[in-house]
């Protein structure tokens, strides 16, 4: 029994050094790349079915050591009670011996098995986590994207009103130029017909001093 617990202890010892690696405060690379080997490595998957054998007799452990406890904290009950135990030190050492190393391993076992709970717990918190960033990066991104592609819409449709506002200056400046145009075809053509009819009244006026 004595080497079962000595073996219990170094599993509760790596469980401490594991937990305080998962807890550590890792870069997200770093993290990522750990957890995502612990939990697609197939090696890993037959270590944790291996552990979880293992914790089944830790748990057969605990309620062996349990039972141990009590039995040894009766037996020391009724020693005080009935004052046997107080006339025999040998007795009474020893009494409190068994009773020091029960409540050891009972403490021990039951740690063992709440840290390997905790341990689990921990380990897919964390790599909820892990996803949940992992997707609000992705998110992210795409956000950033569209916005740059909103930006880029809203400029092509800036260039797009702006080259509209020209095209109108152009148009209204061309009505413009027509109208002068046709304004000055009607100057030319009436400066024509005044012009015939100064020549017409000229002739008619030098015909008349020959006369």
């Amino acid at each position: 029994m004595c080497t079962s617990y000595t073996l219990t202890f170094m599993l509760l010892a790596s469980e401490m050094v594991t937990f305080c690696i998962l807890v550590a405060p890792l870069p997200y690379a770093v993290r990522r790349r750990l957890f995502q080997f612990l939990s697609e490595s197939p090696i890993v998957a037959k270590f944790a079915y291996g552990l979880k054998i293992t914790f089944i007799f830790v748990g057969i452990l605990f309620i062996d050591a349990l039972q141990r406890m009590w039995r040894v904290t009766a037996e020391a009950d009724l020693a005080k009670s009935s004052g046997t135990g107080m006339q025999d030190v040998r007795s009474e050492t020893n009494l409190a011996a068994r009773k020091f190393y029960s409540q050891r391993n009972t403490y021990l076992t039951g740690f063992c098995l709440f840290l390997s709970l905790v341990l689990t717990r921990t380990f897919y918190i964390i790599l909820d986590l892990i996803h949940t960033q992992g997707e609000y990066a992705k998110l992210k991104q795409e956000t950033a994207k569209g916005s740059r592609d909103q930006i880029a819409t809203q400029d092509q449709s800036r260039q797009i009103d702006e080259l509209k506002k020209k095209l109108a200056a152009a148009e209204e400046k061309s009505r413009d130029y027509d109208i002068v145009k046709k304004q000055a075809k009607q100057n030319q053509e009436a400066y024509d017909r005044l012009a015939t009819e100064y020549n017409a009244a000229t002739g008619a006026n030098s015909d008349k001093r020959k006369d």
